[in-house]
């Protein structure tokens, strides 16, 4: 079931977190509640940045301008053509959080997945396919600026399940909606 409404404004939002946190999952789940598109984020980076990350090289911030860049354009697209979108986007520092709201142009959420390292590094190691080795982890957490007190962001543990997780995001986002 569709929580979309005709009339009201687009809704942009980000799923944000660590590697392993399960932005993917929670976003396409978070997208079908909602009605709208998603977006992978990870599809977007730039190949060197894959080929980078696939050999356990952090990225730097120019590394991560570019990618940025076209995560916004996305934002920007779908509120121009009037519709919601999910987004995938670790979104680590808060220069990039406020990167992404301006290229939006407009009211920007974030559903920040947080959780213990422990349980994100379980998660990688049970990924299959994925290009970004569990020894970046470190790194992400230790570029993580927390977004837990900035306008429009959602903060929800990563320890339950996918739905579960979903249910309390929308709960939160609807309530913020009103």
């Amino acid at each position: 079931m569709s929580t979309e409404t005709h009339g009201q404004s687009p809704r942009t939002i980000v799923v944000m977190g660590v590697s392993g946190a399960g932005k993917t999952s929670i976003a396409q789940l978070l997208a079908q509640r909602l009605g709208c598109a998603f977006v992978e984020g990870d599809r977007l980076h730039p190949e060197a940045n894959v080929e980078k990350m696939a050999k356990g090289i952090p990225l730097t911030d120019e590394d991560r301008w570019p990618w940025l860049d076209l995560v916004g354009g996305e934002l920007a697209a779908a509120r121009l053509r009037g519709e919601s979108i999910v987004v995938t986007c670790s979104a680590l520092k808060k220069v990039y959080r406020e990167r992404l709201r301006k290229a939006s142009g407009g009211s920007l959420n974030f559903v920040f997945l947080t959780g213990a390292a422990e349980v994100l590094e379980k998660r990688m190691g049970e990924r299959k396919g994925h290009f970004m080795p569990t020894s970046l982890l470190q790194s992400q957490l230790a570029t993580l600026e927390s977004p837990a007190n900035e306008e429009g962001v959602v903060t929800v543990d990563i320890d339950a399940s996918v739905e579960t997780i979903v249910d309390r995001a929308l709960a939160e986002l609807v309530e913020r909606w009103r």
